[in-house]
């Protein structure tokens, strides 16, 4: 094999890409070459741009996420390829993936921000979804009373969603338009009995009412972040660095998150 030729080149790293079953960057491709076959990260990328161009008119693609390159079955084949497996994908609440939203475009936010923005109290277990799944972390803590912690995306998050960078993301105003316009009840339609009403809100309500007033509604979450998308901090490890390893009891973590939010400004209001 020429691993000198960008033909030859891009076969090995088709093999590399299907053989490891998840990303890998530039810089770890170039590291399983021996030291002198090593092709320079020039040839690299050429090998890259021919194995692009090969999956043309295929099933499959080449995608560059966070965390590096990848072949991954195109979107359009999802849903029969789906069938491939018996159990049915995770679905996620609406607070969950407001919450997430929240991070993802106003990153490093605080517990007590989310809940101000809301209007609604965040239920610890969508907190720990977040971050078991990896797509958020603790970066930081805000130099308020209480120092409450700071969460910001991960790149397993931008792999999952398909994203090389943030700023990948799409448009807060794309967003709003994929929200369907809230249903009226039809005239004829008779009004469910408060005892059974009562019943489908617990079984539902993943989160409990905060004492700042009524939730808000999705439309208006976008809205308060429209002017907020722009500028958005992606390394955080220069806070991660300066946090003291010990932490703090989640309770106290919680209480302390309630009794403290911010404005938009950063400055504290009790």
């Amino acid at each position: 094999m020429n691993l000198s030729d960008p033909k030859d080149l891009a076969s090995l790293l088709e093999a590399y890409l299907l053989a490891s079953g998840r990303p890998l960057s530039l810089e770890r491709l170039g590291e399983l070459f021996e030291e002198v076959e090593r092709p320079e990260p020039a040839l690299l990328r050429k090998a890259l741009e021919v194995l692009d161009k090969s999956c043309k008119g295929r099933a499959f693609e080449l995608k560059e996420v966070a965390s590096g390159y990848r072949l991954q079955v195109r979107e359009r084949y999802a849903p029969w390829v789906g069938r491939l497996w018996e159990e049915r994908p995770q679905r996620y609440s609406r607070a969950l993936l407001e919450t997430l939203a929240l991070i993802a475009y106003r990153q490093p936010i605080t517990r007590g921000e989310i809940e101000d923005i809301r209007g609604v109290a965040v239920n610890t277990q969508i907190v720990k979804t977040l971050l078991e799944r990896e797509w958020v972390r603790v970066v930081g803590h805000r130099d308020v009373p209480g120092r409450p912690a700071m969460f910001a995306t991960t790149k397993g998050f931008l792999d999952h969603f398909n994203l090389k960078s943030l700023d990948q993301l799409p448009p807060l105003a794309v967003l709003r338009e994929m929200e369907p316009e809230p249903m009226g009840v039809l005239e004829d339609e008779p009004p469910v009995p408060e005892s059974l009403q009562a019943r489908a809100d617990l079984a539902v309500d993943d989160e409990a009412p905060a004492p700042r007033g009524e939730q808000t509604s999705f439309r208006t979450l976008l809205a308060e972040l429209d002017s907020m998308e722009q500028g958005l901090k992606i390394d955080f490890d220069d806070l991660a660095r300066d946090e003291p390893e010990a932490e703090e009891a989640e309770g106290t973590d919680e209480e302390r998150d309630a009794s403290v939010s911010l404005d938009e400004d950063d400055s504290p209001r009790r």
